[in-house]
């Protein structure tokens, strides 16, 4: 007698990826959270992070993105926009355990490198890999005192409502609320990165306050409590804060004409603004917006690395849930050859990137009491950017692969990460202008950069290709043509950190693997690197349940 197959039964398919805590069997993470000593104090959030109910709010808070809203019902201009409650669930989740603020914790000091660096960058790669989006406004909002320490009145009034921990997504002035948010609005359309074109102007009106008049091609997390702005004072490009709410508890005149329809980055709101004799204080000197707004801008550029290392991570982490689970030629995927090397070779690329991203915010917090530490997080903070930011979009491509037509669906999460993972190689500086940052330095302070190249060379003697990579960068940037090299030199050092923040973390055998098939050879297209010798270890080393 035929039977007819249940059209309900489903069989070698993988169970549902939840309730999976985000720290177990992330031997990066391990290691930098012992570093920091952190150790057990992460494992409830990864598990916190990782449940379904949490999962979900990613989900949502891209399914249901932010609508911006002008006018209200009777015609009155208002300026607000609207977000999903799982986006302000997930706000306040991050914003509770201080990832906007936890750097700045403990006594008032200048805009130096701060203590807690590196537990904040566990915590948020963790978050980064259920929903990115958010993570914008708390980074503003993390590094918005790297500048504010330029105006100190300002730095006294604003520094404890970022420290606040509860967050607070009403529409009120600042002064009413214990906790806020910080964003940017630094481009214009006829410039972009060239922000000295910026025609935006400044007119002052007395005791540092001033009139902000002209438009802004992107603000980034328009419904934050303040912005940091750039425009033309009188003595030149100049920083200001420009609140939502103007002292005398009007609101400012902050015109949102459209929200930015992005790839990615769905959960979170960035527009176009136009400002008409808006309210402003300044922040630092006239004609001195760059440098005041620099220490912010490489806070904000670790915060890129970070964050797209955990976008690695989860994505790695569902193509190997996928193959553990999943049968194909009376065989696991994982355990078929051709598989198992390219998920080798991506958890090689995986934890190395996710090393070097810890690494250096170690050196943000070692920078106060270290000269070479100091050096090491000017040099390699856009150099890791660089790296890590542009190679995250492959590399979810690659994981997408491993899961076939099931990674391409949106019911997956990993087109989610896909579309998300180009933000941040733009963000804060392309990648030539990460490369371009490294040649600038190495044209102005050459020592610099040369004692950096020799620190890691000496910390991956011994590995393949290593001192041939330091040489490489040396060359390309004191070449005559050393800008037509930027990208070459910059990925050169990206892969020597990187190296080097193995050897430091790692069992030596991966460190080894990683510089023979990325800097003793060419690399290669994933599963197409001689990652043999480590296949079975990368495997082991890491677990996605």
């Amino acid at each position: 007698m035929d039977v007819t197959p249940d059209a309900d039964e489903v069989a070698n398919q993988p169970p549902p990826y939840a309730d999976i805590n985000l720290v177990a069997g992330d031997p990066a993470l391990a290691a930098a959270t012992e570093r920091a000593g952190l150790n057990g104090a992460l494992w409830a959030f990864g598990s916190q992070w990782g449940g379904s109910d949490q999962l979900a709010l990613g989900r949502l808070a891209n399914e249901n993105p932010p609508e911006l809203h002008s006018h209200d019902p009777q015609g009155r201009r208002c300026d607000v926009v609207e977000f999903h409650p799982a986006y302000h669930a997930l706000m306040a989740q991050s914003m509770e355990v201080g990832l906007h603020c936890s750097s700045w914790d403990g006594p008032l000091r200048p805009a130096e490198a701060r203590r807690g660096n590196a537990q904040r960058a566990a915590r948020l790669y963790v978050v980064s890999q259920v929903e990115a989006g958010h993570v914008c406004p708390l980074t503003m909002t993390h590094a918005a005192p790297a500048s504010l320490a330029a105006a100190p009145e300002l730095m006294r009034d604003f520094l404890p409502r970022i420290r606040g921990r509860n967050y607070d997504g009403r529409f009120l002035p600042f002064w009413e609320k214990a906790s806020i948010t910080i964003g940017m609005s630094m481009t214009e359309r006829q410039g972009g990165t060239d922000v000295r074109t910026n025609t935006t102007r400044a007119a002052p009106t007395g005791n540092g306050e001033y009139e902000i008049s002209g438009a802004k091609w992107f603000l980034s997390a328009p419904m934050s409590d303040a912005f940091l702005v750039l425009a033309q004072a009188p003595g030149g490009l100049t920083a200001f804060l420009l609140p939502r709410f103007r002292p005398d508890g009007g609101v400012n005149a902050l015109r949102l004409t459209r929200l930015k329809r992005k790839l990615g980055n769905r959960s979170n709101a960035s527009c176009e603004a136009e400002f008409e004799r808006a309210f402003a204080w300044r922040v630092g000197e006239e004609g001195r917006g760059i440098a005041t707004i620099i220490g912010m801008v490489q806070m904000t550029r670790l915060d890129c690395a970070v964050s797209s290392a955990g976008l690695m991570r989860a994505a790695l982490a569902r193509a190997l849930h996928h193959a553990r689970h999943r049968t194909a030629f009376q065989k696991k995927l994982v355990d078929q050859p051709a598989m198992a090397m390219v998920l080798a070779d991506l958890a090689l690329d995986q934890e190395a990137f996710a090393a070097l991203a810890f690494r250096l915010a170690l050196s943000f917090d070692e920078a106060a009491g270290s000269g070479t530490e100091a050096a090491r997080a000017r040099v390699l903070t856009p150099v890791a950017k660089f790296a890590i930011c542009k190679a995250a979009p492959g590399f979810i491509a690659e994981a997408m692969e491993v899961l076939g037509g099931n990674g391409y669906v949106e019911d997956c999460a990993l087109p989610r990460l896909y579309r998300e993972a180009p933000v941040n190689a733009i963000w804060e500086g392309s990648g030539n202008v990460m490369a371009l940052d490294l040649a600038r330095v190495a044209f102005r302070e050459p020592d610099l950069v040369q004692a950096i190249l020799a620190d890691l060379k000496e910390r991956t003697r011994g590995l393949p290709g290593a001192a041939a990579s330091a040489d490489c960068v040396s060359q390309c940037l004191h070449a005559g043509d050393r800008e037509a090299r930027a990208r070459r030199a910059a990925e050169a050092l990206a892969l020597l950190a990187a190296a080097a923040a193995l050897a430091e973390s790692a069992p030596t055998a991966v460190a080894e693997a990683f510089a023979a098939t990325r800097l003793a050879t060419p690399r290669s297209m994933y599963g197409a690197n001689a990652v043999e010798p480590v296949r079975d270890l990368m495997l082991e080393r890491v677990c996605a349940a």
